[in-house]
């Protein structure tokens, strides 16, 4: 059987069509897969296990589902993300991952993560990604009051989107030398990732791929790994 591997779904509230989408191919798609990878961006934002969001609670019953079928769900936390914890891992069945994981899928070796840490060219980012990396910072964060949390979370992702505004897309873009040194230490021949928005599946160096999972703002997107290899798939997003 396939895995499926997603990221940067970006669910929120505001986006129903994309929950939506995001909850019809749990339903369909992954069905057909012995296990399903996320690679962060799950949601727009996460402030802590303890959000009594519904939204979060819908999620959890669908990717619960899966297990329940025998479909396992794993997890490598994103950017906007990163604090999701083990407590709601639970709830959804789904077991965490550290930043980056190698592992043998259908006959590939392959190196999985969510792909921030490829764009060292943006040191402005990767400043502001150790300090929130922190563990003491977000145990500070975690003991505030809940309103408060959302408010620090809304003016982060507006300043960081003024901060974007005025980057390069080369500079937010994955560093391709980092890219061919983590896959020659890893011994791995693909590589996958999200975070870019950039879907593609680039030809590397001898037998080497590097597939790039694009966000779910306006078509689906997925990558399929079989005895075949890899294949993207994309879809509509739609109510």
């Amino acid at each position: 059987m396939s895995s499926l591997f997603v990221a940067d779904i970006h669910l929120c509230a505001q986006e129903p069509e994309i929950t939506a989408t995001f909850l019809r191919f749990l339903r369909t798609q992954a069905l057909s897969a012995q296990s399903l990878y996320i690679l962060g961006d799950l949601f727009e934002v996460w402030i802590g296990d303890d959000d009594p969001n519904p939204l979060h609670n819908k999620i959890a019953i669908a990717l619960q589902s899966l297990n329940h079928r025998g479909i396992s769900c794993y997890f490598v936390h994103g950017n906007r993300d990163f604090l999701l914890g083990k407590r709601y891992a639970a709830a959804c069945g789904m077991t965490l991952l550290p930043t980056q994981q190698v592992m043998n899928l259908n006959g590939f070796r392959i190196l999985i993560l969510h792909g921030d840490t490829l764009c060292t060219d943006d040191i402005e980012y990767q400043d502001f990604r150790y300090w929130v990396h922190q563990r003491w910072l977000q145990q500070l964060f975690l003991s505030l009051p809940l309103q408060l949390r959302l408010g620090i979370a809304d003016r982060m992702r507006a300043k960081s989107l003024r901060a974007n505004a005025g980057k390069s897309a080369d500079i937010m873009d994955v560093n391709t030398y980092l890219v061919m040194e983590m896959m020659e230490h890893s011994g791995a021949t693909i590589m996958i990732h999200g975070h870019t928005h950039r879907p593609e599946i680039h030809k590397l160096s001898g037998e080497r791929q590097r597939a790039v999972l694009g966000a779910w703002h306006r078509r689906g997107s997925a990558i399929q790994v079989s005895i075949r290899g890899i294949t993207p798939h994309e879809f509509p997003v739609s109510d």
